[in-house]
């Protein structure tokens, strides 16, 4: 049964946004016919333990099902990855905010973006660049 909001998490009512499901094929850590040809949304609630779900209700993958732990299920984590591509932790973010506001870590990644090294598509359970989720981090400031 097709859903009237099929970008809706069934589970907590966050609009997600769409994500390739090459995406879920390389972070589940179940079998890959767990993953139908239909189209799959994230969930960024972090009070949520679904991750991606199918626009027509039939499945849902949660936290437990992936290999890597998500940013946004754990935005208060100082050991969670928010850049999986180059391997910068929400902690290892904040420390890097100098008394100016700005991080080394922005110039790391668009430096490694600019060499076709970045694969967020695969790597970020997001699906796509982590750059803004780093921005906004900094921008927020060093707060613990």
């Amino acid at each position: 049964m097709v859903r009237k909001s099929p970008n809706i998490c069934p589970q907590c009512g966050t609009p997600g946004h769409s994500v390739d499901n090459a995406t879920i094929k390389c972070l589940i850590s179940t079998s890959l016919h767990r993953v139908e040809n239909v189209k799959h949304y994230f969930c960024p609630d972090a009070g949520c333990s679904v991750v991606y779900f199918a626009e027509d209700g039939s499945h849902l993958f949660l936290t437990e099902d992936l290999r890597e732990r998500v940013y946004q299920k754990e935005p208060n984590s100082d050991d969670v990855l928010v850049c999986y591509c180059f391997l910068h932790t929400l902690g290892g973010i904040r420390s890097s905010i100098t008394d100016d506001g700005q991080s080394s870590i922005i110039d790391d990644i668009k430096y490694g973006i600019q060499q076709g090294h970045c694969a967020c598509d695969w790597r970020n359970p997001e699906g796509k660049c982590c750059l803004g989720n780093v921005v906004s981090i900094v921008k927020a400031g060093n707060v613990s």
